[in-house]
């Protein structure tokens, strides 16, 4: 009886999830629209950063209670995630027309916050340590970088104004209130997906190392996943864009660079070289199919999905 409950409230959380992506997409379009600004910027914005809520809550809870090695997992888990998994999945349902600026622009700050988070990770690697130690200094790098970052965004919302004549539908102030509740249902819907998964998995005797690696990193995923699935059905492409490339900045920068810079040095030993790779390799990915084809087509997105699935595939085994 009580597993059919469990089951019934996951059913209720991925409702939550769905619904509150296509809120979320339909007020962060519409403000957009209001303010003449770039979909994507709004994606690389408010959408990223409240779809990343879920990372930035795990990593301050897991490194305040000396488990930093959960916070590392799931934010380079994520990021790989929401490039080879959300992004292909959201390529197969419709191809990613990318513009000429996010080629020159956006994907080469990504690509480049990734080189600087993946060598800051590689101590035993680039310095033969006996560990690797994520220090204060390095979290203040990674949110010096993130400043930049914000700079270029104030600088393109300031220069760049959005010269789409669509029209809103809603006011502004009931686009800010999609927002709020898309949000707020994107929250509770994880949160209810995730505990009903949890316990699903324990009632059924899976080890809690395959819950850690399924659970926190996909679940945490969730809002990201959805929300992208929904952006693709509705052809937000520039929104879905922002979202993925602006989670993937968040995570690295404010997930992991402000809790530790608050709570001081932590040492990690879950990360390896697997993981470093595939993070590069992802990043790495994106910007060479969207360089040549100006497009992430089906079957980049197959082969992303591929990949995905063969990284995941070799964290089970190893």
């Amino acid at each position: 009886m009580i597993l059919i409950i469990k089951i019934i409230i996951g059913c209720i959380g991925f409702y939550l999830l769905a619904k509150g992506a296509e809120i979320l997409i339909d007020g962060a379009s519409n403000v957009a629209l209001h303010f003449k600004l770039p979909k994507l910027l709004i994606g690389l914005t408010i959408v990223a950063f409240g779809t990343s809520l879920p990372e930035l809550s795990v990593s301050f809870q897991t490194i305040f209670t000396g488990r930093p090695d959960i916070a590392f997992g799931n934010t380079i888990g994520s990021s790989i995630a929401n490039i080879l998994l959300i992004l292909g999945l959201s390529a197969t349902i419709r191809p990613i027309k990318i513009n000429e600026e996010t080629i020159t622009d956006e994907l080469p700050m990504l690509l480049m916050i990734t080189l600087i988070f993946t060598t800051l990770l590689s101590d035993v690697i680039l310095n033969n340590g006996t560990f690797n130690m994520f220090s204060r200094a390095d979290a203040l790098i990674i949110l010096l970088v993130f400043g930049v970052f914000v700079s270029y965004l104030i600088k393109k919302s300031i220069v760049k104004p959005d010269k789409v004549k669509e029209k809103p539908k809603y006011r502004l102030s009931s686009s800010f209130l999609l927002i709020i509740m898309g949000l707020l249902s994107l929250f509770i819907g994880s949160d209810l997906v995730v505990d009903s998964v949890e316990n699903i998995a324990e009632a059924f005797h899976i080890s809690q190392r395959i819950i850690s690696l399924t659970v926190v990193t996909i679940g945490t995923s969730l809002p990201e996943i959805i929300t992208a699935i929904i952006a693709s059905k509705k052809n937000e492409t520039e929104i879905l864009l922002g979202n993925i490339i602006g989670s993937n900045i968040f995570n690295i920068c404010i997930v992991l660079g402000i809790p530790i810079l608050i709570y001081g040095n932590v040492m990690h030993i879950t990360v390896n070289i697997l993981d470093i790779a595939m993070s590069l390799l992802s990043a790495g990915l994106l910007f060479v199919f969207s360089y040549f084809d100006r497009t992430i087509t089906r079957v980049n997105g197959i082969i992303m999905m591929l990949l995905y699935i063969l990284y995941f595939s070799l964290i089970l085994i190893i």
